[in-house]
């Protein structure tokens, strides 16, 4: 039998393996015993099964749950094993997994009748059992018209119209026993590997909890996102308002010609609920705006059109960034690499910050500093500030929310905004749209065009920035008056064309090419949106170029 050389990152061993040999197959012959894994791996620096199988010479990188990637796999495996176990305890159910929530999953469920905590513990149940039979999952690939007759006949209406948009010849989907599903990446080669979950009523939905990446020994911790979740609620409303939900319906509705009223309603709706926040701001009496929310979230274009909306209702706004506050770089502290670490709260003067506010507000004049970038110093340039009856100071940056930023503030005087894409639209009902996957994007288009940052700079950066939100922005964005969705249903459709080609230019010896072929793919599901349709206040023109406001 013919062999060929497998070369193992792991362990930089040379593995001389059969022809067809699979992922699972090499890992048993690498030596290798890993904690928590492999759930995956990187085959030439592209994410692939266990089940993947070689028939030329390649380079390998087993993962585990440490890594996002592998988590991801775990994850959407979990989710497979949900929709059996559903599928096999009601007749007719509708199960629609949406988006992270407190520290886990929401996904709502409809079984013909109110849900009760016997039902949550019957699902638990049948899912263990799922688990302790080690079934095997499958990976199915057929003609693309093969597929939508497919999931059309089993009544998956979501699924058939995502790839019925989709212009490939073939199609792949998977099989755990007789339940058949889609998911637009890899799967775990057999449930066995599902060591760790639970599920819990949430709402009128379920809520399933998952490893923690950091120590997947433990389920990530809870987190109250009650704030959040009614924000997602009132996002679903707008999506029935609009009759679009997934991906599939968003490309038929393009197709059919409705792109310029998907824009023209998505950006209306948003404006509604920035003139919501305004009216509460005004009869608060609120004098000083905290605007916080995690990058390439569009907090500077939400300040922006804020400061719009509060001219309009006969106020002077005054926006002041954060960043203008930061201490002088010998003074910035530093991480547990000896980096300065910029994300922190220790690397904003908050004491200055707040005796500057609390003049303010005592009638006093100020002069504003300015951080200048390039010298790491707080330089002062004589532009001064006094505020008077009907001034508004919006305050737009990572820390806004923290209290140790407007500690010395009285609350009377406050009001709170949390600024993110919290959430999209689905791709179908099993397979929901990330967050970060969302803000990465614009993150990318933001670098490339106005930074200089290539894609792979970007992605690489990705880990450290996400590390720096979770422990300094997320835990405080309950705190906010307000929550503000930036995500629009028509985004990625926009994005899609002027990101694509950034993607591309990442080589696939580049560790960060793994990241970039799966954006590529997640992109290629939505049709293009012409940017001419995009009018020049939309947030998303702070990322995509043409805006009408000055940055």
């Amino acid at each position: 039998m013919q062999n060929i050389n497998i070369r193992c990152k792991n362990n930089n061993a040379v593995l001389s393996v059969p022809l067809g040999s699979t992922l699972r197959e090499v890992y048993e012959l690498s030596g290798l015993n890993m904690e928590f894994g492999p759930v995956s791996a990187r085959v030439n620096n592209k994410v692939q099964g266990l089940d993947f199988r070689f028939y030329n010479s390649k380079d390998v990188e087993f993962l585990s749950l440490r890594s996002d990637s592998g988590m991801r796999v775990y994850v959407r495996t979990l989710f497979l094993v949900l929709a059996k176990a559903v599928e096999d305890l009601y007749v007719d159910s509708q199960l629609t997994i949406e988006t992270p929530l407190s520290g886990g999953h929401y996904c709502g469920l409809q079984i013909g009748r109110a849900m009760t905590d016997e039902d949550v513990k019957d699902i638990k149940c049948r899912m263990q059992q799922i688990i302790d039979a080690d079934m095997p999952i499958s990976r199915i690939q057929c003609p693309i018209e093969d597929a939508v007759s497919l999931f059309r006949n089993r009544g998956m209406e979501s699924k058939a119209q995502l790839l019925e948009s989709q212009d490939d010849l073939y199609a792949y989907y998977y099989k755990l026993g007789d339940t058949v599903d889609y998911f637009y990446s890899c799967l775990m080669d057999s449930t066995g590997g599902l060591y760790l979950f639970d599920v819990e009523r949430y709402e009128e939905g379920l809520l399933v909890r998952v490893p923690s990446t950091a120590d997947p020994s433990v389920l990530v911790q809870k987190l109250p996102q009650t704030k959040m979740f009614d924000t997602i609620r009132e996002y679903h409303r707008w999506q029935h308002i609009l009759g679009v939900r997934t991906a599939g319906q968003v490309n038929a509705a393009v197709k059919q010609g409705r792109g310029a009223e998907l824009i023209n309603v998505s950006e209306a709706l948003q404006e509604r609920k920035l003139c919501k926040i305004v009216d509460e701001i005004v009869e608060r009496g609120a004098q000083i705006v905290l605007l916080a929310g995690p990058s390439s979230s569009g907090k500077t274009t939400t300040a922006k059109r804020l400061a719009v909306q509060l001219m309009a209702c006969g106020l002077h706004p005054h926006t002041i960034s954060t960043d203008d506050y930061f201490v002088n770089r010998v003074d910035t502290p530093l991480d547990e690499n000896g980096e300065y670490d910029f994300e922190c709260i220790g690397a904003v003067d908050t004491d200055f910050f707040n005796l500057q506010m609390t003049q303010l507000l005592n009638g006093e004049e100020i002069e504003l500093p300015r951080y200048d970038f390039t010298i790491g110093e707080r330089v002062f340039e004589g532009k001064m500030l006094k505020i008077g009856e009907g001034d508004v100071i919006i305050l737009e940056g990572n820390h806004a929310l923290n209290p140790i930023m407007s500690q010395q503030i009285p609350e009377s005087k406050k009001y709170r905004v949390y600024v993110s894409a919290l959430t999209a639209i689905a791709l179908d009902d099993h397979n929901y749209v990330p967050m970060i996957d969302i803000r990465l994007l614009r993150r990318i288009l933001r670098d490339y065009q106005y930074r200089g940052y290539s894609a792979k700079e970007t992605i690489h950066r990705c880990p450290s920035v996400t590390r720096g939100e979770d422990i300094w922005i997320i835990p405080y964005q309950e705190n906010a008056d307000a929550t503000f969705n930036s995500a629009l249903l028509y985004e990625l459709g926009l994005i899609r064309e002027k990101v694509l080609p950034i993607l591309s230019q990442v080589c696939e010896r580049d560790a960060e090419y793994a990241e970039a072929s799966r954006l590529r793919k997640f992109l290629e599901y939505f049709a293009p949106v012409p940017a001419e349709q995009v009018p020049p206040t939309s947030l998303l023109r702070e990322f995509a170029g043409g805006s009408s406001f000055k940055y």
